[in-house]
């Protein structure tokens, strides 16, 4: 065989083990969505268990992901790789074995885990692999794979849900994860960064931080908001993130550095992206239920009537992509925000225990329409708003943000769902939901608005944009 040959098949096997390890990372993050109904029957566990099966993966990976980058840089990228890969693979069979409520939880915390130390290194170890006069297309089809991962996710739950058990939302993972293992080992070439310290203290004070106000949220309407482990946490949980803001104004080597934050433009697209995933997470988290607990539908068919919201960014993101380079990524996003929450208000307004799925339609397809426009331009946003050096710190920071924002969302809007209605009947589901979509809706609506923010295209965002969006792609 040639080298050149050699070159290339190393370059096709990079893109199938990175895009696939995304594939299931990504999946992960909204899987388990339609299979909360059959979860909660099987192994018992009230609405706060129902929260914290999804937000203890989206927080743990949230938290640890620019930490599983640096450690990536200092030991070797495809040795991290491959340790993150192999605790989620683990830890994917231990959430399928769980035979509580609590075990289930854990094991998501750990796949989270593993998440965060193998998701950021697969475009770190594609762009070692690919030429980059070819890492366009290269990126494209990375980020098509995760885009498709996040729009399958509901209906792959579904369906194995509904055939199979909920267990195999887990199980799916495992023999994806057995193959690549020894592929990831002998395909992959190792590299390394440039060796920088580790933010231990920033990682600690994050993760506490971040656990403190969650759980505060989740137990505040059942332990009572006065009580003291929910003003433990809260409190706890603010004063920790405050040590995290001044480690990473005052650290020489912080995970985040605060200074990013005093260009307009960092702080704007990250703002609207965390605002965004809680009122998106947090919707669809409930909306996904109402589907199956009040209208009666099936786990796959509920799956299905989740696709004009879940899938359309498939459709519109390469519109989306023509209009931003057009236009600038500005406008795309704030009126893709502006359109999301309009779907959301829609949601709220049409929703009854009989409603048609005709009546909710719209509702999908605009939301599923604003969810693409902000995803085509958000990441050559991120890119464009830093220096070229430090493009790998914006770009794990946004989407740790949104991480958080997804647990976050989860927890208000099940906060203010329980704190209105409940399980209990489906006039009780839809008495929750509403008020719950409407702060779903308000918190979008403030995301548009943070996105309005951004400078034009002759700004600081501007002449970077189009280039930073072929070279990175939205990653969701």
């Amino acid at each position: 065989m040639s080298q050149q040959a050699a070159h290339r098949g190393g370059v096709v096997w990079a893109l199938v083990i990175t895009s696939v390890a995304g594939f299931m990372a990504a999946l992960d993050n909204l899987v388990v969505t339609t299979a909360l109904p059959s979860i909660r029957e099987d192994l018992g566990g009230g609405l706060e268990d129902l929260e914290w099966t999804v937000s203890a993966y989206t927080l743990t990976f949230a938290v640890l992901l620019m930490f599983g980058a640096a450690l990536g840089d200092r030991f070797g990228r495809r040795k991290l790789f491959g340790i993150g890969l192999a605790v989620f693979t683990v830890s994917s069979a231990a959430a399928a074995l769980a035979s509580g409520i609590e075990e289930l939880i854990a094991a998501r915390a750990v796949q989270g885990v593993g998440a965060a130390i193998m998701m950021p290194l697969t475009l770190t170890l594609l762009t070692a692999a690919v030429p980059a006069h070819k890492r366009g297309m290269a990126y494209g089809i990375w980020g098509a794979v995760n885009g498709l991962a996040v729009a399958s996710g509901p209906l792959i739950g579904g369906a194995l849900t509904e055939h199979a058990s909920w267990q195999w939302i887990f199980w799916l993972n495992v023999p994806l994860g057995l193959a690549l293992l020894p592929l990831a080992r002998t395909r992959l070439t190792e590299s390394h960064g440039t060796g920088g310290p580790l933010d231990v203290t920033g990682t600690l004070l994050a993760s506490g931080g971040l656990f403190g106000i969650v759980y505060a949220l989740i137990r505040g309407n059942i332990d009572g908001w006065s009580s003291t482990p929910v003003l433990t946490g809260l409190i706890a949980g603010g004063a920790l993130l405050a040590g995290f803001v001044l480690h990473g104004a005052r650290s020489k080597n912080p995970m985040l550095p605060m200074r990013l934050f005093r260009n307009r433009a960092f702080s704007a697209i990250n703002a609207a992206s965390l605002l965004m995933f809680v009122g998106m997470f947090g919707s669809i988290f409930l909306l996904s239920q109402f589907l199956q607990g009040v209208l009666g539908y099936s786990p796959t068919e509920a799956g299905l009537r989740m696709l004009p919201w879940t899938g359309m960014p498939m459709i519109v993101a390469p519109i989306a992509g023509y209009l931003s380079d057009r236009v600038g990524g500005r406008p795309v996003v704030t009126v893709g925000l502006a359109l999301q929450a309009v779907g959301l208000g829609w949601f709220a307004v049409v929703l009854s225990p009989d409603v048609s799925y005709a009546a909710q339609l719209p509702a999908l397809i605009l939301s599923g329409i604003g969810m693409a426009l902000y995803f085509a331009p958000a990441a050559s946003l991120v890119m464009a708003s830093v220096r070229p050096a430090e493009q790998g710190i914006a770009s794990g920071a946004n989407n740790a943000l949104r991480e958080v924002g997804g647990a976050l969302g989860i927890a208000v809007l099940a906060s203010v769902f329980s704190a209105q209605g409940g399980y209990g009947a489906p006039r009780a589901f839809v008495d929750g939901l509403v008020p719950a979509l409407w702060v779903g809706t308000g918190v979008v609506g403030l995301a548009a608005v943070a996105a309005s923010l951004l400078p034009g295209r002759g700004g600081a965002s501007g002449g970077v944009e189009a280039s930073a969006e072929k070279r990175v792609p939205a990653s969701v």
